[in-house]
Formats: structure tokens, C-alpha cells, sequence
């Protein structure tokens, strides 16, 4: 049995994590800004802004899980916004980096959510791997300077990064939102319809991080997408038939998007492909490899 702190653990991704490594009988510590207990899970309050952090959350922690982070799609990118988008993500892995060596704290591993735009809001025919730099897009300069932060823990612990895709989720996410307007038989794509979604289950992820918790091969980052990529409008016609919808509208023209969204509208009218070798080399194999399994269990 191991102790791990997860940064983010109220959320969609941490809720689910938090679930699965109580059920193989770890202990589990959140981190949050308000005190709000959840059954057997003690929690500790931090305010990554101001710099303050329990001390007693790191004591006697085998393992770290970051999943803090203002949301990326939850408001447009303003300047203000976009520096609160890189310094809930940078800022409060430093802050937990500095109170682990203040207090003398050993952790076996940091393993860190990361952005599967990392390689920027684009669409091409190039799958990229993880060796392939960062965009310098918006997207790619959140993402670079996110991974940035976590690396700074890499002298004193495994370093894990996973650049995560669009997940699939029962609760929450973005398969709620393009799920609802196909429930009423308005599903279209969005812009050319053409940019790739790289996408996983929320089942699949969480066993990757508690594959990358408990293996100590897993290092570096990694691209966590399926591999069974799909285009915008690819997608939005498998949840169509898992729906049981009709799928006969146009595409969503793309200046509608950007004048809704603007910048933030990249990444929903750009996408591309990425390749999962590096994950499947240590040996991890998916329950959910293609869409319409996937979707036929969250929405079916």
C-alpha cells in the first residue's frame, strides 16, 4: 500500500482515480482549497496563488498525482486568462517541489496531467511523438511551460508526464457537451470537420496512471490518446449512430467559433494525430481502442 497526494482530486479525472486506487487498498490525500472531506479521503488546504500549502500533506507521501489546473476550455483566453491557465499549472507544482525539500520530503514519483496540444493547435498529416517539440501557439506555450515546471522535479523523484486527449467520460467533460446537441438530432461537425481528435476513456486513463504509479519503467512523457484517432466530424457521426441520431446537418462554420471563443476556438477547429508507441512499449494495452466501444459504453 502506497501514499499518494493528488493535486486536483475533486475533479472528473481525480474523482475516478481516487475511486480505483482506494479500491487496491492505497491511501489517498487531496490537496484543495477548501476543507470539503470525502469519506475516508484526509484533505489539506493549499493556496497555489499565495504560495501556501499545509505541510502536513507531504508527510510520509510515496507518490505525487498533479491533476491541479484552471480549466482550458472554461473561459476565453484573455491575457489574464492565459497566465492563469500556465501559473495553476507551474506555480503549484513548484510550490509543492519547495515545501517537499524544505520539509525533507522523498517521494518516489511526480506524476503529472499534461496536454496532448503540446504540439500545438495544427492540423497535419504528421502523427507526433513525444520527442517532437513544442508549438509556440498559445496552447503549445501553456503546455511547454506546464512540463517545464513538473521537470524541475526530475532530480528528485520519477518524473512522469502524460499528455492527455480529449476524455470520455459518463460525468463531465467534453462528451457531455458534444453529446447534447446529437441527443436532439442536431449533431454537426465543427469548422472543415477535418482536424483530428485524439481522445481516450476515462477507464483507460485512470489505469495508465495507476500503471505509471506502480511501474517504475514508466518515465518521461507520453502521449496517453488511443491511436484509433478520429476526425472532428468522424466523431460526431459515431456518436450519432451510437445515439441512434440522424446526422445530415452541415459543419458548424468556423467564424462562429471564433467569434464565440476566439483564440480558444484553436483547439477545437485544429487538431492532429499523435502516436502512442511509446506508451504500448511498456506495456500497457487499452480495454477501449476504438470510438464506438468507447461511446457504446458511456452513451449507449
Amino acid at each position: 500500500m502506497a501514499k499518494i497526494l493528488i493535486t486536483g482530486g475533486s475533479g472528473m479525472i481525480g474523482s475516478a482515480l481516487t475511486a480505483a486506487l482506494l479500491a487496491k487498498d492505497h491511501e489517498v490525500r487531496h490537496l484543495t482549497r477548501a476543507h470539503k472531506p470525502v469519506g475516508p479521503i484526509r484533505t489539506f488546504i493549499w493556496d497555489p496563488r499565495k504560495g501556501t500549502i499545509d505541510p502536513e500533506a507531504l508527510s510520509g507521501v510515496d507518490h505525487i498525482v498533479h491533476l491541479a489546473g484552471a480549466g482550458i476550455a472554461d473561459k476565453r483566453w484573455t491575457t489574464d486568462r492565459v497566465k492563469e491557465l500556465i501559473d495553476s499549472r507551474t506555480e503549484s507544482a513548484r510550490l509543492l517541489l519547495r515545501t517537499a525539500k524544505d520539509l525533507g520530503v522523498h517521494v518516489k514519483s511526480f506524476i503529472s496531467a499534461a496536454g496532448i496540444n503540446y504540439y500545438g493547435a495544427v492540423t497535419t498529416d504528421h502523427a507526433f511523438v513525444e520527442t517532437d517539440g513544442a508549438a509556440n501557439d498559445t496552447i503549445g506555450t501553456i503546455s511547454r511551460l506546464w512540463e517545464e515546471a513538473v521537470d524541475e522535479w526530475s532530480p528528485y523523484a520519477r518524473v512522469v508526464k502524460l499528455r492527455t486527449p480529449v476524455v470520455l467520460s459518463r460525468t463531465g467533460g467534453a462528451l457531455a457537451k458534444l453529446a447534447a446537441p446529437v441527443r436532439w438530432g442536431l449533431g454537426a461537425g465543427l469548422g472543415n470537420g477535418k482536424q483530428w481528435m485524439p481522445w481516450i476513456h476515462l477507464d483507460d486513463l485512470v489505469r495508465i496512471y495507476i500503471q505509471a504509479l506502480e511501474e517504475d519503467r514508466f518515465s518521461g512523457a507520453y502521449n496517453v490518446n488511443t491511436g484509433a484517432d478520429v476526425t472532428n466530424v468522424e466523431f460526431m457521426r459515431t456518436a450519432a449512430r451510437v445515439l441512434k441520431k440522424p446526422f445530415f446537418l452541415p459543419n458548424l462554420p468556423s467564424f462562429l467559433l471564433k467569434a464565440a471563443l476566439g483564440t480558444l476556438s484553436s483547439v477545437l477547429l485544429e487538431g492532429s494525430r499523435a502516436s502512442n508507441k511509446k506508451l504500448l512499449d511498456v506495456g500497457f494495452t487499452f480495454r477501449y481502442p476504438e470510438l464506438e466501444l468507447a461511446l457504446e459504453d458511456l452513451l449507449g
